[in-house]
């Protein structure tokens, strides 16, 4: 029985992880309703920014405080020159706007820092505790500490603050917040600025477990059942989908791959997401309108 939470709690812990990811997206959707693509190479661009500061001898802080800078900077250059030309285009439009940004970014780092792989340590040991009679990794608590940190902030921020204010009235009926003064540029700017935080931390989290390689980017691809799951805009719906999806496919590694002769955990969120696109479209807190359409 033992086994069985080990496995069970340290797939709660990469759900927690996958969470962080996740984030990043219901952000930017929130804000406009489309979903960026372009999310996985902000991942990859703000740790390859950091790893290289680092490397070059910044302290830890200068590094992170400067690579948030340049993330904001990026946000302001990608509201200039993409969002705001396309501002009245369809989602389906600006959706296809990110996945070409994607690759401009990724291009974008090859240039400038290169295709080494980069090994990062943000100080977190990745070594085994023993809690309760079960042994848990010390970096999948810290690491998910850290997640919950910055859920709780953008919680906060979100929900009692005047730019927080505007992004729900933006996310409810974009035409009627205009009406009434909001300004969309801003707020998209600042949402991609703090989805490029956001993406800053998941990227040194996930860094430092796999390496800073150009693979990271496809982390974010295990984010897309966490959003399909908990719904594409709602940050407790991607916290409860990342859950789920790191729990079930941690437990169906052990006690189904043995039956099929091989991992599952590589495919496994992904027969889940499609088993909720079929029992319920909107995720368990999407918006049930979706359902009806």
């Amino acid at each position: 029985m033992s086994f069985f939470f080990e496995t069970l709690i340290g797939g709660l812990f990469a759900g927690v992880m996958y969470s962080l990811v996740a984030i990043g997206f219901v952000l930017i959707y929130k804000a406009s309703g489309v979903f960026n693509f372009a999310q996985g190479a902000m991942l990859l661009f703000s740790a390859l920014t950091f790893v290289t500061l680092i490397e070059k001898g910044v302290p830890f802080a200068v590094a992170f405080a400067l690579t948030a800078l340049v993330m904001v900077i990026l946000a302001i250059l990608i509201e200039w020159l993409v969002l705001r030309p396309l501002r009245n285009r369809d989602a389906l439009t600006l959706f296809m706007a990110t996945l070409g940004l994607s690759y401009v970014i990724e291009g974008f780092a090859q240039l400038i820092m290169g295709m080494d792989v980069h090994m990062l340590d943000i100080g977190i040991p990745d070594v085994a505790m023993e809690v309760g009679g079960m042994f848990i990794s010390q970096f999948d608590i810290i690491a998910s500490l850290i997640a919950l940190a910055l859920v709780a902030v953008l919680a906060v921020v979100f929900s009692k603050t005047r730019m927080g204010i505007s992004l729900r009235a933006v996310a409810d009926d974009t035409l009627a917040a205009q009406s009434i003064g909001i300004r969309l540029p801003v707020i998209w700017r600042t949402v991609w600025s703090v989805a490029g935080v956001v993406a800053l931390v998941a990227g040194l989290v996930w860094g430092s477990r796999q390496g800073v390689q150009y693979s990271l980017s496809l982390v974010t691809l295990k984010a897309l059942p966490v959003l399909i799951i908990g719904g594409f805009s709602s940050i407790p719906g991607a916290i409860v989908g990342g859950l789920l999806v790191g729990a079930t496919e941690a437990l169906a590694d052990i006690y189904i791959g043995p039956l099929v002769n091989g991992s599952v955990s590589t495919w496994f969120a992904y027969i889940l997401a499609v088993a909720f696109l079929l029992i319920r479209p909107a995720g368990l807190f999407g918006d049930r309108e979706i359902e009806r359409v």
